[in-house]
């Protein structure tokens, strides 16, 4: 799903690579050589470092390694020239056979397009509120022309000069949020430069435009609902309350524990069994929890009004039928499996898979389809790269 199998060295190439850019961002930004952009520091330079080619190209990325070695080694030799004048010529030519050697990549290669926010966070959290005033947002300005499924097909969609592209698309997905977000307000053009999407600034508040890249995100999930999702998804942030206890964050228990999200309707008679595995989180279509709870059954209710909607948008289907429905998450957050109402867990409903593991696990005969849903992953974390960055 992801690309290329995870490799340690490339792991912390990217994780350099990003961490690199963000430090120089900061660093500039603190310095008073970068202005801010929408609340955040703005990135001055019109390329940047593309992470996202690295994964997918391990050649250009062997060759960023080596170079990045290659500096290394001749930054190390200078410091030792510097301090040791005896050594100083042997080291100097070290350091210069060392750059000189050097696989340096092609610019155009490693290089991408970037805009001022191209490093911007968003700051919604992908909230079910969020993912709510997004849909709204989306249905009024963008639906005719991306139509209401998000695939591009809307009804203004063949009068345009080119056609929209579908938000189900991978490529799109991987991009970054501050650049989808400055293309939001900045509108797009061609090569030729020709606008091929209106610029929404002026029009749509700050909040709106992150808001729709969040139900973006959730709308891309609905596409695939029948079918593995090539992009992954997190478990979106609500306000849960688990018995008497004070509400809290859902994503308190991220890189603690599993997470559950069932659907039950007002009129459910049974509610679902706890289980230590997971954190079973019930969501009612008013956010309200059930006025009794039987023991051993699920204590924990979404509170957030929106999380019903929200959950119908990532799970596609109508808010009406989506009573049954479950979504599990790994530890990490990231959502996994989708449930049916009244069907058993089983292997077929893994939406998000990472690709083959290293070595498959022996299962013992005669485990349940939960079980072994568990496992399975548990044996294969996500590792998603957007923007080039890891997440």
């Amino acid at each position: 799903m992801n690309g290329p199998p995870p490799q340690a060295w490339l792991n912390a190439l990217l994780v350099l690579v990003e961490k690199c850019q963000l430090g120089l961002l900061w660093l500039w930004h603190a310095l008073g050589l970068s202005a801010t952009s929408h609340g955040q520091p703005a990135w001055p330079w019109a390329r940047r470092i593309a992470g996202e080619t690295l994964l997918i190209d391990l050649a250009l990325a062997r060759q960023v390694g080596f170079s990045l070695c290659a500096l290394a080694f001749a930054a190390l030799t200078i410091a030792l020239a510097i301090a040791w004048r005896g050594s100083r010529p042997a080291l100097l030519a070290a350091a210069a056979l060392a750059l000189l050697l050097a696989p340096w990549p092609r610019s155009s290669l490693l290089l991408s397009p970037a805009s001022p926010t191209s490093f911007h966070v968003s700051p919604t959290g992908f909230a079910v509120d969020a993912i709510v005033l997004g849909q709204r947002v989306y249905a009024q300005h963008c639906a005719a022309c991306h139509g209401n499924d998000g695939r591009g097909e809307g009804p203004l969609a063949a009068s345009l000069p080119q056609w929209p592209p579908t938000l189900a698309s991978p490529l799109l997905a991987r991009r970054a949020d501050g650049e989808l977000f400055w293309h939001v307000l900045s509108g797009m053009r061609d090569r030729r430069g020709q606008p091929t999407m209106p610029a929404f600034r002026g029009r749509l508040a700050d909040r709106e435009a992150w808001a729709v890249i969040d139900y973006m995100k959730a709308l891309s999930a609905a596409n695939r609902a029948k079918g593995n999702w090539p992009v992954p998804l997190r478990l979106p942030e609500m306000a849960i309350r688990c018995g008497d206890a004070s509400p809290a964050a859902l994503s308190h228990w991220r890189g603690q524990q599993r997470v559950r999200l069932v659907a039950v309707d007002a009129g459910a008679t049974s509610l679902p069994y706890e289980d230590p595995r997971f954190l079973t989180v019930l969501v009612t279509p008013d956010g309200r929890a059930p006025a009794q709870v039987p023991r051993f059954r699920a204590g924990c209710t979404a509170i957030s009004a929106q999380a019903w909607q929200a959950v119908a948008v990532i799970a596609g289907v109508p808010p009406a039928k989506l009573a049954g429905t479950q979504l599990l998450a790994d530890r990490a957050g990231w959502l996994r499996a989708r449930g049916k109402p009244g069907s058993a867990w089983s292997d077929a409903d893994l939406v998000c898979v990472s690709g083959p593991v290293a070595a498959a696990r022996i299962l013992p005969a005669g485990i349940d389809g939960l079980t072994a849903l568990l496992l399975r992953m548990d044996d294969e974390p996500v590792r998603f790269v957007k923007g080039g960055f890891i997440h």
